[in-house]
């Protein structure tokens, strides 16, 4: 009772008078405050002046005055209330929780701490220091203990002091190595996100960093040390496309995590889920990656960009697997999110291009009119200049929506493009598969369009296709639809095409 009462004495002496928070339960209150939260959230009223007349009702130097001073007062409330988001939700990530009731718990242990009140702040300290360790936050069980070891000094607790101290010496010791092996991961974690000719130097580099990895975690063994590790022989094995390596170490991850080999205070299973199905994907194991992708998309929360790039790999998945209605209610699904609009502008554009895609195999199915197809088709979006990821996919669409349109002017400028691209970046033997779809469509052309020949002909490029080996990321292109599957969509169209034209003579002849 003693601790409670020194708790009511310092929150009553020292608590504010008007506490710096908004009543979000008062939905009657006309306070400007709650009124210009309740426009924003609306999402309406989004100019300066719009929202100034929203809350004052009209626009002069007064109102505009008075709203200065609101929306900071406002910003500074809402950022308050960030101490207070709830992060029990299982769909966002799990080591959230468990980091923001850390801080928390060390934030009021230093409040006492500052009134003087060291009883109570060891507690809260000793309880911090408990949370910290079994969620293996190195950082913050360091921290716990060199405040600790501080305040024991205060308290004149000689052996207190030593015992901390010899606490802080392995939490520092664990650090600097945790420091180091995070190091080696976000220099590789750097190169991974630069252009495709970094990614490539840096599959010599590969060997070495995991050695270091490995030597590290062998030394402490403990979570942070562990997830590098992960985290790099995954990257490694995507860089080479060693995509059924990576569905082993899900596999054995997930088996580790369900036996509680994996610390799960900390531990993101979402990744892991994620990487297994993206790697089926890669695989060719199009159908077993669906299943999988259906049962783990409900992990995944609808405000969190993983949930955009989840629903990507499931939308590629169902678009191998040809389950095409699939793909557009996933579609659908992306379009309605209200998050949508919140992706980068590169994200925004992959989508467009995944229904351009599927726009092009099921017309009568998409969601997108056909204008919008037009004008995307005909336009290379800005995520291709860097040369790599989706302009293989861009010039392909191109080339055949001017084939379908009979184009023919259109479509030798895309001929022509096609070869220089090839020439230009398909030159390595890991962009083989690229290479062949590409003279499967010069063969086109060169067929006049006849499908017959083009089959007949393009049959060998065929064949070498089927065997060409799956290219990894750090080459890049990505096949939105497989090659394969979009030659045989391709021949269908030439097909179509040549009974059009049969018919068209047809019905000239009988109006003759």
């Amino acid at each position: 009772m003693d601790e409670l009462i020194t708790l009511v004495k310092i929150v009553t002496d020292r608590r504010l008078a008007v506490l710096p928070f908004l009543d979000f339960s008062d939905k009657e209150s006309t306070n400007k405050d709650l009124t210009l939260v309740r426009l924003l959230e609306e999402g309406k009223l989004l100019t300066k002046n719009q929202l100034t007349k929203g809350v004052y009702g009209k626009i002069d130097d007064r109102s505009s005055t008075n709203f200065r001073k609101l929306k900071s007062r406002v910003q500074q409330k809402l950022l308050n209330h960030l101490y207070f988001l709830d992060q029990t939700d299982p769909r966002h990530i799990v080591s959230k929780q468990y980091d923001q009731q850390c801080l928390g718990l060390f934030h009021q242990a230093k409040i006492l701490m500052g009134e003087s009140e060291y009883k109570l702040a060891e507690k809260l300290f000793r309880k911090f220091m408990r949370l910290s360790s079994e969620a293996e936050f190195t950082h913050y069980s360091a921290l716990g203990a060199r405040v600790l070891r501080k305040m024991y000094v205060e308290m004149g607790r000689p052996a207190d002091y030593r015992a901390m101290s010899d606490k802080l010496t392995v939490f520092q010791t664990h650090l600097m190595l945790e420091d180091e092996a995070e190091k080696v991961y976000t220099d590789m974690k750097l190169a991974l996100n630069h252009k495709v000719y970094s990614r490539k130097s840096l599959l010599i580099q590969l060997p070495t960093f995991e050695k270091k990895l490995e030597e590290i975690h062998e030394e402490i063994g403990n979570y942070n040390t562990f997830y590098f590790l992960y985290a790099a022989r995954i990257s490694k094995h995507e860089l080479i496309g060693n995509y059924q390596k990576i569905i082993a170490i899900t596999t054995e991850t997930e088996k580790a995590w369900q036996e509680d080999k994996i610390n799960k205070k900390r531990f993101d299973k979402r990744f892991n889920n994620y990487m297994s199905v993206y790697a089926h994907l890669q695989c060719r194991q199009a159908r077993e990656g669906l299943e999988l992708a259906e049962g783990y998309f409900k992990d995944f929360h609808h405000s969190s960009g993983n949930w955009f790039y989840f629903l990507e790999t499931y939308l590629l998945l169902a678009i191998h697997a040809k389950q095409y209605g699939q793909a557009v209610q996933l579609l659908q699904q992306a379009r309605k999110n209200p998050y949508y609009s919140k992706q980068r502008p590169a994200a925004q554009q992959r989508w467009e291009l995944y229904e351009a895609y599927v726009q092009f195999v099921r017309p009568e199915q998409s969601v997108l009119k056909m204008r919008h197809f037009t004008q995307l088709v005909q336009m290379v979006p800005d995520y291709s200049r860097d040369k790599q990821g989706y302009n293989v996919a861009i010039l392909i669409l191109q080339f055949l929506y001017f084939m379908q349109q009979r184009d023919i002017e259109g479509l030798l400028a895309r001929l022509e493009g096609l070869r220089k691209y090839e020439q230009r970046h398909l030159r390595d033997p890991a962009t083989l598969r690229s290479q062949l779809f590409f003279r499967l469509l010069v063969l086109i052309v060169k067929e006049n369009f006849k499908p017959e020949a083009c089959e007949k002909k393009g049959q060998p490029l065929l064949e070498r296709l089927l065997a060409a080996p799956l290219p990894g990321q750090a080459y890049g292109e990505i096949e939105i639809i497989p090659y394969e599957d979009l030659w045989e969509l391709t021949l269908d169209m030439l097909r179509q095409l040549a009974a059009d034209d049969v018919a068209a003579e047809h019905a000239s002849r009988n109006r003759v």
